[in-house]
């Protein structure tokens, strides 16, 4: 099984939205790969336009969380993706630990049109890294 830890500063959008999409597929397509996402400064609630717009692809946020990152998760997790967040190794020590940085569009504050957009493109990034994973475990 190998876990991908998502991050962001607070754990309320970007993540989360990557977290989602990443268990949904791997359920789906009977993967062996398990989805965490945590950020710096846990947030105390999802942005509720990420809720609006993940409802509207199918995808439930119930009973999601933000989540306080911590080393334990870090050295639990075989990849590390930032989500463009901006974060430095000071406040968050895991960013010297990133396979890669997706540089995303933070959707707090923005109207659920920009969230759909931000939704569609971390779509299409976790689509590619899940064939990414296959292709590196010989698959």
């Amino acid at each position: 099984m190998k876990t991908v830890l998502f991050i962001c500063v607070h754990n309320a959008g970007r993540s989360q939205m990557a977290e989602a999409m990443l268990d949904r597929i791997a359920t789906e397509r009977r993967l062996p790969i398990r989805a965490m996402s945590a950020g710096a400064q846990a947030a105390d609630a999802l942005n509720p336009a990420v809720i609006r717009v993940m409802e509207e692809a199918g995808i439930t946020m119930v009973g999601r969380r933000p989540k306080q990152l911590t080393p334990e998760m870090a050295a639990a997790a075989d990849r590390i993706i930032g989500m463009g967040c901006e974060v430095d190794a000071e406040a968050c020590p895991a960013v010297a630990a990133l396979a890669e940085d997706w540089a995303l569009v933070d959707p707090a504050g923005q109207p659920d049109v920009a969230v759909r957009r931000i939704r569609d493109e971390i779509r299409l990034k976790v689509e590619d890294l899940v064939e990414r994973m296959i292709r590196e475990d010989g698959g």
